[in-house]
């Protein structure tokens, strides 16, 4: 009896009829009141079936813009960066202790340690972040297209651009690694995007 009343409250609230306008019925009120009456509008909301978009010009694009570029990749980049440096120098902090310290201080020592880390590395992430999207959109608006290509240049200039005070030998190591790099992120993004079902 309660598996029937489950199922029957959970098909009453989605409505499967056309609509005509792109959307599906929907009744919020349908496990307190029973099956709607379609015909009541009061009671029954359309759910978009595509995504909705403010302005009908934003339906159009098909990717970020450079200033959503730098928000995105400079953001992504101080954030992972920070954790990252976080664990390492939680790690750190472990290591570094000594025989008489007192709890007060190993606490102190640990949380000292993870904020340098994440600090710096979030910093040096978030640097790295904001040169790939530019050199990302850069690529982008010379070539006109928008494919695998453009990240692996992207990588390479950025890693180039990082390391470029280090020498001309050092900056075409970090360039060549930093163009491995990219193109195997947005590969593995892709095939996730294919064959994984998330």
């Amino acid at each position: 009896m309660m598996k029937d009343e489950n199922q029957s409250s959970q098909t009453g609230t989605v409505f499967s009829e056309d609509t005509g306008g792109g959307g599906r019925l929907y009744n919020p009120y349908a496990d307190l009141y029973g099956a709607a009456d379609l015909k009541s509008i009061e009671s029954v909301y359309r759910l978009p079936t595509k995504p909705e978009h403010l302005f009908p010009d934003e339906a159009a694009v098909e990717r970020r813009n450079l200033s959503e570029n730098l928000t995105y990749y400079t953001g992504c980049g101080y954030l992972s960066g920070a954790a990252f440096g976080g664990i390492r120098g939680f790690g750190e902090g472990l290591r570094s202790r000594e025989e008489g310290d007192t709890l007060k201080i190993r606490v102190n020592r640990l949380l000292n340690a993870s904020g340098h880390r994440g600090r710096s590395t979030g910093n040096t992430f978030g640097i790295l972040g904001l040169l790939y999207a530019g050199m990302e959109s850069g690529t982008y608006y010379l070539r006109g297209t928008d494919d695998i290509l453009n990240n692996i240049m992207a990588g390479l200039a950025t890693g180039a651009a990082y390391k470029a005070a280090a020498g001309f030998r050092t900056a075409a190591i970090a360039g060549a690694l930093g163009g491995i790099a990219a193109g195997g992120l947005v590969g593995a993004k892709q095939f996730s995007r294919r064959y994984l079902a998330f």
